[in-house]
């Protein structure tokens, strides 16, 4: 998890076939960046000795990932086009360590129920952002708070090892997330993030960024939820 760039829109969508544009190179580069993460995460669950050394190492990597994603995303106006997408990259390339961790812990079969559901809702909430007509611009706010209020929860229920405490925040995880896809698919669309960055192949990267981000967690949450473990 990290945090969203959070700017309000100006509730006005660009040209259709600017939007076009910019919505296919920025789902392709998010789905780019989930194979590349499936690709390393599948290879660190089915070798022992990999997971032992991540494992080792889960607390540095996962701060890594932190600092890099928070990196792109202020650093988005000066870095180019293309070191924003070769960071992306190495961004989704260490999360396919610690999710290959993750699911090395569950069954086959229940990955594959978690990856199916969060697509499932990762896609409809992608096409209501996409054909509401209502402004999502009031939730911003409310997301951001419920994704501190979510991580601050995640911190302390590290110390409590509470079951029913997880549980909650899974859930609520879930629903914070799926909402935010639906709001920043309206941000793409709206041109929200070609004013934050300056130019549509920068934009498309950091929705992409976003997005991936969103999927992620859901899949986690969903994982945590529905997950059978080994």
């Amino acid at each position: 998890m990290t945090f969203q760039n959070l700017r309000s829109q100006s509730g006005v969508r660009q040209a259709p076939e600017v939007t076009a544009s910019l919505l296919t190179q920025t789902f392709a580069w998010m789905f780019a960046g989930l194979l590349v993460t499936a690709g390393i995460a599948a290879f660190v669950s089915t070798n022992p000795r990999v997971i032992d050394a991540v494992g080792n190492m889960l607390l540095p990597i996962f701060f890594g990932q932190l600092i890099l994603a928070i990196g792109i995303q202020a650093g988005i106006r000066r870095l180019s086009a293309t070191a924003a997408l070769g960071l992306f990259f190495v961004f989704a390339a260490t999360m396919g360590f610690t999710i290959g961790l993750i699911v090395s812990l569950y069954t086959g079969q229940s990955v594959a129920t978690a990856f199916l559901s969060a697509s499932a809702m990762f896609g409809a909430a992608a096409v209501y952002g996409y054909t509401t007509k209502r402004s999502l611009t009031s939730l911003g706010g409310f997301l951001f708070m419920g994704m501190i209020g979510l991580i601050v929860a995640s911190v302390v229920n590290l110390f409590l090892g509470s079951n029913p405490l997880g549980w909650a925040i899974a859930l609520i995880g879930v629903v914070i997330f799926t909402v935010f896809t639906a709001y920043d698919v309206q941000r793409v669309t709206y041109g929200d993030y070609v004013r934050v960055t300056g130019s549509v192949e920068k934009a498309s990267v950091f929705g992409a960024l976003q997005l991936y981000i969103n999927f992620v967690n859901i899949f986690l949450f969903l994982l945590r939820l529905m997950g059978g473990r080994n």
